[in-house]
């Protein structure tokens, strides 16, 4: 209380900013300069996903995403209202996401997924060696007959003009 009036200079009412004290995650320390982080970090990254082809759907994700993001931090001064409306945890969280997307930025640059040439074709290799009993194959168990049923009925026979095909009658 003595100390709170000795802040606001006895008016009530606190004239600093909510200060954070920890995160609760070990190892993840508090940056008392979030927001500014967070929007360097974001017009870097909005910088740096140029060099990623227009079309690509990479691209047109990490621009959405950081866009929206930026705009967030641009709108908040406080980092509570930053975190409850970009909503993916603290804001040192959120710093370590936009660094590692960089990160991830410069490898897809690098990696050049999308610079496969339209005529390219893929060697496919049909191996029949038997899989041996213990190997789990991952294949799905067959569909129910009613679901093949269903699909026939759907694909065989137009619906009513009167009556929508969706709605049953009870």
């Amino acid at each position: 209380m003595f100390l709170r009036r000795i802040l606001t200079g006895g008016m009530g009412a606190v004239a600093m900013a909510k200060v954070k004290e920890t995160t609760g995650i070990v190892g993840l320390e508090v940056v008392p300069n979030a927001r500014e982080v967070l929007i360097s970090l974001y017009k870097r990254t909005l910088k740096e996903i140029q060099a990623v082809p227009e079309n690509e759907g990479y691209r047109k994700a990490v621009e959405s995403f950081t866009r929206h993001r930026l705009q967030v931090c641009l709108d908040e001064q406080d980092w509570e209202m930053i975190e409850k409306r970009i909503g993916c945890g603290q804001v040192e969280e959120i710093i370590e996401e936009a660094e590692d997307e960089l990160k991830l930025i410069a490898k897809m640059i690098e990696w050049d997924p999308w610079g496969v040439p339209d005529d390219y074709e893929c060697e496919v290799i049909e191996d029949d060696t038997p899989i041996p009993k213990h190997v789990p194959q991952h294949r799905p168990p067959p569909l129910p007959e009613e679901f093949y049923k269903t699909l026939e009925a759907i694909t065989s026979k137009p619906a009513p003009k009167d009556e929508p095909s969706t709605q049953s009658k009870d």
